[in-house]
């Protein structure tokens, strides 16, 4: 199994856990489940650590593969945390040449967390996506939503400051 980008460690909680063998046992006998339970196990856990896939695949009787497979094709899951800030910087061909390949460096370099990753406070995970949808504002990243652009390396660290708390 290909190892994750987090540096944050698994703490899953006993309720969270209780949570998910509810659903594994409510479900376990449906043919095809596998999808409805990795959705609902992402909506307890918020992401799919190897942790809880070793779970579901105990519970609905899975090769842990199996279940890993369909996490890592569905875009709708994701294996690692995301942040209390979540900043996704747009690699999309309008923002990349006009330099968002040196904005999410600069992100990286400035909050310590390499691209699909999250800070080990867990306070920033940063991503790339292929496009936002604004081009005419390019480069444009987003955090928790709300779009920056027309940005620029100097302009970064301005935008990030406003995340601190």
């Amino acid at each position: 199994m290909a190892k994750t980008k987090t540096s944050v460690p698994f703490k899953g909680t006993a309720e969270q856990e209780a949570k998910l063998k509810a659903v594994i046992e409510e479900r376990k006998n449906i043919p095809g489940a596998l999808m409805q339970v990795l959705q609902q196990a992402q909506d307890i856990y918020g992401y799919l650590p190897v942790e809880v896939q070793t779970m579901i695949a105990e519970g609905l009787d899975l090769p842990l593969e199996q279940v890993y497979g369909v996490a890592t094709f569905y875009a709708q899951f994701t294996l690692n945390p995301k942040g209390k800030y979540q900043i996704s910087v747009c690699l999309g061909t309008a923002c990349y040449v006009k330099g968002s390949g040196d904005i999410i460096n600069r992100i990286s370099e400035k909050l310590g967390v390499k691209e699909g990753g999250i800070t080990p406070d867990g306070k920033y995970s940063l991503e790339a996506c292929r496009c936002l949808g604004a081009c005419g504002l390019a480069p444009v990243m987003t955090i928790n939503g709300t779009v920056y652009g027309n940005l620029t390396v100097d302009s970064v660290d301005g935008i990030l400051d406003k995340y601190k708390d």
